[in-house]
């Protein structure tokens, strides 16, 4: 894949259509994997599940388990890709191995992540024999079967909304809460802000509730990089945690590009359209077969830039039209998990989509990322651009300006941007009109 990423940006320098938009290249170079040891072995039945899967624990991995089963809180800061889903899965299917009776909760922020986490927690199930039972309970659950997942799912997997709603009603909850072991946040960096500061205060309701019912859940929290992980953690759910940043997953190199579209007048003021150039990207990646996601700015974008590409390879290649689509918020669920499984099984090249597809979703590797404009904030852009290239996969990320201020200045100022540390993640809990 390196001389594939490296002819595509060569083959782009030559084209008549070049005009230098290529304003700069950084070269993040390849990292081998780190692995740990866990400092007692794994019960029989999940050990066996990671020998038939191939799988040995990275370092951060076995440093959370670790911690876990010394009953501290953790919190995971690495990467998208990096195996934080299974450094929280293990001790929670190691707390139900050896307590019939133990429960887990599972709070993510989409209903998209919830419903591909679910997927997930099944197949562990099978692979090791726990009856966990792992259901979605939200405002999608059909009515009747509600009572039957409070009363035998071990794991339930829900989002912050729906929580809030069921919190009065925590006496259907008993046994369910009276065994709770382990509270799993994901994606926590998405919880700041007044909407994190919400969080905050809805999580100390549950730990209260907890406390009625003689529980004391473990937290670990899993959130791509940010500047304050541990003040986030402790502001987030009142707790102190161990903090695990030292990513121990391998990665492949990575091509960042710079693209700043080409003036179009005489005097340099206006430039090409970054929805047009973004399209002509796209277009020449699924030409050259290389898997793309293309991110853009809104829903609208994403169906129009959609729509233009298919146009565009209707009259250079016909038969790659069909293999492109849009995803956004607001399609169906069946919609979205065919699009899902079709872009992880290679059959489609080309997906656009809002930040919907940000988050954690397993969508397997893919070989380029487009981004349509500065997301707003380097954890966005680091998110978007992780979506590429996992493992030992070469990939290639473009970040394509708009002519705001703020992308004009990265583009100008290129290190300022690479050199720059992420946000932080700020709750406000003395907020009067929250609190």
């Amino acid at each position: 894949m390196e001389s594939l990423i490296d002819d595509f940006i060569q083959n782009i320098k030559h084209m008549q259509s070049y005009k230098k938009q290529i304003v700069h290249i950084q070269r993040i170079p390849p990292r081998e994997a780190c692995f740990g040891e866990l400092e007692k072995p794994l019960p029989e039945n999940i050990q066996n599940c990671l020998l038939n899967r191939n799988i040995h624990l990275y370092s951060h991995q076995a440093e959370a388990i670790n911690k876990a089963r010394q009953g501290k809180n953790v919190v995971i800061v690495t990467p998208t890709a990096s195996g934080k889903t299974l450094a929280f899965n293990i001790p929670v299917l190691e707390a139900l191995t050896n307590d019939n009776k133990a429960t887990a909760l599972y709070l993510y922020p989409t209903k998209a992540l919830t419903n591909d986490q679910l997927k997930v927690l099944r197949e562990l199930e099978k692979e090791t024999g726990i009856a966990a039972f792992p259901s979605v309970y939200d405002g999608d659950t059909p009515q009747h079967q509600r009572a039957n997942i409070r009363g035998t799912s071990k794991i339930i997997l829900s989002n912050p909304y729906g929580l809030h709603q069921y919190l009065p009603w925590h006496y259907k909850w008993r046994s369910f809460l009276e065994n709770l072991k382990f509270l799993i946040i994901d994606e926590a960096h998405v919880y700041r802000g007044v909407f994190g500061s919400n969080v905050a205060m809805l999580l100390r309701r549950l730990m209260r509730i907890c406390s009625y019912y003689h529980s004391d859940p473990q937290i670990i929290l899993s959130s791509a990089t940010i500047a304050n992980p541990e003040e986030h953690a402790k502001k987030l759910t009142g707790k102190d945690c161990e903090i695990i940043s030292t990513d121990g997953a391998p990665r492949g190199k990575k091509s960042f590009v710079f693209w700043n579209p080409p003036f179009i007048d005489d005097t340099n003021t206006i430039r090409r359209s970054t929805h047009q150039e973004t399209k002509d990207l796209l277009t020449l990646s699924i030409l050259k077969n290389m898997q793309t996601l293309c991110f853009t700015t809104s829903r609208q974008m994403a169906e129009l830039i959609t729509r233009w590409t298919k146009e565009e390879l209707k009259r250079k290649s016909p038969k790659l039209s069909n293999s492109i689509t849009a995803y956004r918020a607001g399609y169906l669920p069946m919609e979205r998990r065919e699009i899902e499984n079709r872009l992880k099984t290679k059959n489609l090249v080309g997906v656009v989509s809002t930040n919907a597809l940000e988050l954690g979703i397993d969508i397997g590797s893919l070989d380029s990322v487009i981004i349509s404009g500065y997301p707003g904030t380097v954890i966005s852009t680091w998110q978007q651009a992780g979506r590429a290239g996992r493992t030992n996969s070469d990939s290639l990320v473009t970040l394509v300006a708009f002519q705001n201020p703020l992308d004009q200045y990265f583009m100008k100022h290129p290190q300022d941007f690479f050199g720059r540390p992420h946000e932080q993640a700020i709750i406000d809990l003395h907020n009067r009109y929250i609190s």
